[in-house]
């Protein structure tokens, strides 16, 4: 059976160690997961946050990082690839493979779409360009695609897209994730080129190809561009999350609950202003009310079991 938490929280930037946090001093079992370093404050230099002054945000995280571990929050520098609702729980998979269950989710991944910056991505995109696998995967059924990334959504989306493409190329300078997720991609028919990347994306009204700095070209109709974890169009696309109106952030009321039971968000996923300031604050009511929501759904299913029999 899988390990159940009360608590697992999506991303490890300053608005998930802050749910992080909080959560874990309510005494919830809290899990968090992302690599820290993929974060937009790991490398940035912090002169505007109350009570610090010249700070990097690699020192931020990393203090944050011992402070959650400290309250017991357990860390696994993975991404998750699914989310399956189960009944009033969650059911999350990450790159290795292991599964885990929760009770109360706390999305904290961000939203930056990073653009590969190459003729052709603006003019063709929707015309075969897509930054979403979840989102557009089904329109190109038995047809030729090329997946852009090396991290978890470029290779979770290429295995995803191995069970409807004819053909699937992965296309990275180099692959950072777990082991056994290389694997799955492989063993799924995915052909690995790792050690080039894009010089251009071909076609006029539509993909016809893909130019690599190699020299080669991969006659493909679709072009996926995932160069980052899971974003806020995946998660939507999978949970049913309501989005506002532009369709890039996750609409949430001033507990940082989402359209979906259980589900909380918090930080830049939620939308401007994109600083740290913000996050923190959404991360520390998300961490609160999503251990106070498992603790009462934890309360109903005890006294629900304690209930006679009618």
């Amino acid at each position: 059976m899988n390990k159940i938490y009360d608590v697992i929280i999506l991303g490890s930037g300053p608005a998930g160690i802050q749910a992080a946090i909080h959560a874990s001093r309510k005494k919830a079992a809290v899990l968090m997961l992302g690599r820290m370093h993929k974060s937009s404050l790991y490398w940035a230099h912090v002169e505007n946050f109350c009570c610090q002054f010249r700070v990097t945000g690699e020192e931020m995280l990393e203090t944050g990082k011992m402070q959650a571990e400290n309250f017991g929050t357990e860390i696994i520098e993975e991404d998750v690839l699914s989310i399956v609702p189960e009944g009033k729980h969650f059911v999350l998979t990450i790159e290795s493979g292991t599964s885990f269950t929760a009770r109360s989710l706390i999305l904290a991944t961000g939203t930056t779409r990073n653009k590969l910056g190459v003729p052709g991505e603006k003019e063709l995109l929707g015309k075969g360009v897509s930054y979403c696998v979840e989102c557009d995967g089904g329109f190109f059924r038995n047809e030729p695609v090329a997946v852009l990334g090396g991290q978890s959504a470029a290779v979770g989306g290429a295995v995803t897209l191995s069970k409807l493409a004819s053909k699937v190329w992965l296309v990275n300078e180099s692959f950072e994730v777990a082991p056994a997720l290389l694997a799955q991609a492989a063993e799924s028919g995915v052909t690995l080129l790792e050690g080039t990347s894009v010089k251009s994306i071909l076609g006029e009204t539509a993909v016809t190809g893909l130019a690599l700095k190699d020299g080669n070209t991969l006659n493909v109709t679709g072009v996926f561009i995932e160069l980052g974890a899971k974003g806020v169009l995946e998660l939507a696309a999978t949970l049913g999350l309501e989005l506002d109106e532009s369709m890039k952030y996750v609409q949430t009321d001033k507990k940082q609950r989402t359209n979906i039971p259980g589900v909380f968000a918090a930080g830049d996923i939620c939308g401007p202003p994109l600083q740290i300031a913000k996050a923190v604050g959404e991360g520390c009511v998300a961490g609160i009310e999503a251990a106070t929501y498992a603790r009462k759904l934890t309360t109903a299913q005890t006294d629900a079991e304690l209930e006679p029999e009618a």
